[in-house]
């Protein structure tokens, strides 16, 4: 390798926070027109790396060459500068703003002294279509799902004609289909010279898209290999240990009906809906994004309204658009934005564990507060949740452990039917076995869990029975035995029957194969 081709070298970099080695003598090169992954659990001190290459973090010591030259990253400027873009996992866009205007924030491109928004958002439309995502520059950000907010996260990186291109988890929130579209762009990035950090959970992406892997544990480098390492060694060098299971399931026989939908039906987003989830049992939600599977789940907890058909728990009709009718009845939500939508970031681990409790714990106005927190305490305990104390601020966790949080919370309140909307988006192997055993404890309590997910081994892995959503109707159940990926895809992208009952699979269906999908 010639000096010319190496884009960025880290040596021995080392990062302390009080009472905390994060980055401890971390080893780290990038070369010109490469992917090269950095892998670990979280906490492991990745972030603590981005960060640095992005200027909001300066190492206590090592070094940092761009180019072959020693470096200083003080700021965001300092890193633009020197061509480092960074796509982050927590997204940064103005909801407010439009697309175009998002995407050239800062360098809006002016004419007479005036924003020229036509070209703006003439170029930003460019960007667009090469993320091969269909919105238009003229949408409020805040109107869009997570899933096109990571295009146009993307979008604008693209934008900077960036020669280093940091990804932390840019597939996360992204279906099968989608992601084979940012790795055709990644491909052409690395064919323009682009050298690309690449920040992943799914071991399978890595050797369809990467040359090197650097994995981190502890804040240490602990070894470069290849690629096209096996997965299991991967995870041992990730965790200092082998998982034996990926996805421990625990099936068992299922008990009557808790859950019961029949009929759901909100005009324009999804139609003639029904299905039922039995005690003891994990029913998932598979379909690409947009098919409706988050805004049924959502009808369901009462959090959005719908215009026909009935919910019922343990045959007990459930008042639509009612929350508190469907958290008394005893279903809880895990939303796919936890920390948007599942956490109150700035209170403890505590006080959110006691969310959902608080109202019952309240007499006379005044909460059992010694009853609160010794609850909180026994659900921590069994959850295994990594913190320094109950009173620690829940914003400073791990995503693994922030996760477990919004689910404990509903287990002190003794749920019986819980919805899981991407429970392990974001989040490391290690910590993903722990939910998942999480879930064989809910369900071997002989709770009902419903549960959606973009990761097709994970619903294949975990799910009992298998619901694929395509175009706001369910067109098909497929059993355990039955559900493949390419069964799975093959109803995604099918165009559902009219009918309000689920055609079960055949078994043409069952082995027909679709490309594009995670796994291939």
């Amino acid at each position: 390798m010639s000096n010319d081709d190496e884009l960025l070298r880290i040596e021995g970099i080392r990062k302390t926070f009080p009472g905390v080695v994060a980055l401890d003598g971390v080893d780290f090169d990038l070369r010109r027109g490469e992917v090269h992954v950095l892998l670990g659990e979280n906490g492991a001190g990745k972030s603590t790396l981005i960060k640095m290459l992005s200027g909001a973090y300066r190492p206590d010591g090592g070094r940092i060459l761009a180019g072959g030259e020693e470096v200083r990253i003080h700021s965001a400027q300092d890193s633009a500068h020197l061509g480092i873009a960074t796509i982050y996992q927590e997204f940064n866009l103005v909801p407010d703003l439009t697309v175009a205007e998002n995407i050239f924030l800062g360098r809006q491109p002016r004419r007479l002294g005036m924003i020229d928004r036509k070209r703006m958002e003439a170029d930003a439309a460019v960007l667009l279509e090469r993320v091969g995502v269909q919105v238009s520059p003229r949408a409020r950000v805040r109107e869009l799902g997570i899933a096109r907010l990571q295009m146009v996260e993307i979008a604008k990186a693209l934008s900077l004609h960036a020669r280093v291109l940091i990804m932390d988890e840019p597939t996360a929130v992204l279906t099968s289909e989608e992601v084979e579209k940012l790795f055709s762009i990644v491909r052409q990035l690395r064919a323009d010279g682009v050298g690309i950090v690449f920040i992943t959970h799914h071991l399978e992406e890595i050797a369809a898209i990467g040359d090197r892997v650097t994995v981190i544990r502890d804040g240490k480098s602990v070894g470069e290999v290849p690629a096209t390492t096996p997965e299991d060694e991967l995870v041992r060098l990730m965790v200092g240990r082998s998982i034996e299971q990926q996805y421990p399931r625990e099936r068992a026989d299922a008990g009557a009906a808790l859950l019961s939908v029949e009929g759901l039906t909100r005009d324009g987003v999804f139609h003639d809906i029904s299905f039922e989830v039995r005690a003891g049992e994990v029913v998932g939600i598979a379909g690409l994004v947009g098919a409706g599977r988050t805004e049924v789940v959502r009808a369901v907890f009462g959090a959005d309204p719908y215009d026909q058909g009935a919910v019922t728990v343990s045959g007990d009709l459930i008042p639509k658009h009612d929350v508190n009718a469907a958290m008394t009845a005893g279903i809880g939500l895990v939303p796919e934005d936890r920390k948007g939508q599942g956490l109150v970031l700035d209170q403890s681990v505590e006080e959110n564990l006691g969310l959902v409790t608080m109202r019952a714990a309240t007499k006379g106005g005044l909460v059992d507060l010694k009853g609160q927190r010794a609850a909180a305490a026994r659900i921590a305990k069994q959850l295994g949740v990594r913190m320094a104390g109950l009173g620690q601020q829940v914003r400073t966790l791990s995503g693994g452990n922030q996760q477990k949080v919004v689910i404990g919370k509903w287990l002190l309140a003794d749920t019986k039917v819980l919805i899981l909307d991407e429970p392990t988006r974001g989040i490391d192997v290690g910590a993903k076995v722990e939910i998942y055993q999480l879930i064989n404890q809910l369900t071997a309590g002989g709770a009902a869990v419903l549960m959606i997910s973009s990761d097709l081994p994970e619903v294949l892995g975990m799910s009992d029975r298998v619901l694929v959503m395509a175009q706001g109707r369910i067109a098909g159940e497929l059993s355990a035995e039955q559900a493949t990926q390419d069964s799975v895809m093959a109803l995604a992208v099918s165009t559902p029957s009219t009918s309000s009952t689920p055609t079960r699979a055949t078994t043409a269906q069952a082995t027909t194969a679709v490309e594009g999908h995670r796994g291939h």
